[in-house]
Formats: structure tokens, C-alpha cells, sequence
């Protein structure tokens, strides 16, 4: 099988190309199906019906320009860490008809096409400022729901931030992207910022050295 591996809020690609096991298919009768290792259904197309997963809503798609070509790679936006774990990709196809008196039955079978393995993994950065400066920490995806830090020096993590808190004088949340400014940075800001979501899993971390100027009061 394929693996591929997407940071948190990133947009993932699960490569599949029907056309390589079903030359003859009539690509106006696709009827194509993503599911986990599991068997739980994540995305279902079948001309123009769709159907997604809840945990996947309006996250997942096959493009439908792309089905008559062959491909049927699944898109995965704002790629979270539970969406790490084994895809496997389907056609149904008719199998046979059976006709009776009163009317036509066909049997549909699954064909598979391809496995891919997602991992999901957390951005890890450092970034240096002088005193007085910005950082802007990017929180990647609207699901982050809290920035925590630790203090160079320290053992202990706080939270910095929780999603709907106010602006502070020194804590500024970017009204459209998800953005957080941590404005006027001391010495003391120094540490590592991990962005946290829902679940407490690690988003992204930062690590930050503040060097060099005069600290701005």
C-alpha cells in the first residue's frame, strides 16, 4: 500500500486510479467508495449523490472532473490526528441482472483499488525575535482549541490562551485566519508554545529564543 504523511491543517491527497484495474468501466456509472482498515465508510460517490462520514463532513471529496480520467484519489482538508490510520478505495460495479416477471434486479459486487496508510503529524519550528518584536503563532486549523507554554527555565506548562477568550494587551486572535499574536515580547516569553486541539493532542510547537536589544515596557 501507499503511505502518505500531512501535517495537522494540512489538505491530504489519498492517490487511487480506478482505471488501472477497470479499463472497460463506463466512467458515467462510477460508483466509488472510501473506507478505514475498519470497514466504516468514509466518503461515497455515485454520480451525483455524495455522502460523508460525520466525523469527515465537508472535509473529504473526490473530484468529479477528475473520475472520468480514472482518478479517484480522495482529498482530506484540515487534515486532523484522528484521521491518521489505513484507507482502502472501492468501485462497485453490476455484477449480473437477474429479470423476473414483475422486474430487474442487479447485483452489485466491490472491487478493490488501492490501500493508502495517512499518518497525521504536528509542525515543529523554532523561530529567534529581539525584545519588542511579535510572534505570530499559526494554530493551523480551526479545531485548535488552546496554546499552552512552557517557560525556558520551567518544568511546568500554563495555558496561554483557550479559543474564545478576548484580546488581551499582549494576546491578539486574528478575527478571519487562525492566527494568535503574542505582542511586545520579553525574555521572560522565552520557551517552547504548543498549540493543542479539542482532544489535547499536540497541533504544532514552537520554540522561542528571545535575543538580543533592550526590553520594551
Amino acid at each position: 500500500f501507499l503511505s502518505v504523511t500531512v501535517p495537522v491543517g494540512d489538505r491530504a491527497v489519498l492517490p487511487c486510479s480506478w482505471r488501472a484495474v477497470l479499463e472497460d468501466l463506463d466512467s458515467s456509472s462510477c460508483h466509488i467508495q472510501w473506507r478505514t482498515i475498519a470497514a466504516e465508510i468514509v466518503f461515497e460517490q455515485w454520480g451525483a449523490l455524495k455522502w460523508q462520514a460525520d466525523e469527515y463532513q465537508n472535509r473529504v471529496n473526490v473530484p468529479e472532473d477528475n473520475l472520468g480520467s480514472g482518478d479517484c484519489s480522495l482529498l482530506i482538508t484540515d487534515v486532523q490526528h484522528g484521521d491518521t490510520g489505513k484507507y482502502e478505495s472501492f468501485m462497485m460495479v453490476e455484477e449480473d441482472q437477474i429479470k423476473s416477471r414483475t422486474r430487474t434486479r442487479t447485483w452489485r459486487k466491490k472491487v478493490f483499488l488501492q490501500a493508502v496508510s495517512l499518518l497525521v503529524t504536528d509542525y515543529r519550528s523554532s523561530e529567534t525575535r529581539p525584545p519588542g518584536k511579535d510572534l505570530v503563532l499559526d494554530l493551523r486549523t480551526p479545531r485548535s482549541d488552546r496554546v499552552a507554554f512552557q517557560g525556558r527555565n520551567s518544568s511546568e506548562w500554563s495555558v496561554l490562551w483557550v479559543r474564545g477568550d478576548h484580546d488581551t494587551q499582549r494576546l491578539e486572535k486574528h478575527p478571519h485566519q487562525e492566527q494568535l499574536t503574542i505582542k511586545n515580547l520579553r525574555h521572560a516569553d522565552q520557551g517552547t508554545y504548543q498549540v493543542l486541539d479539542q482532544h489535547g493532542q499536540t497541533v504544532s510547537s514552537v520554540d522561542l529564543t528571545v535575543d538580543g536589544g533592550l526590553e520594551v515596557w
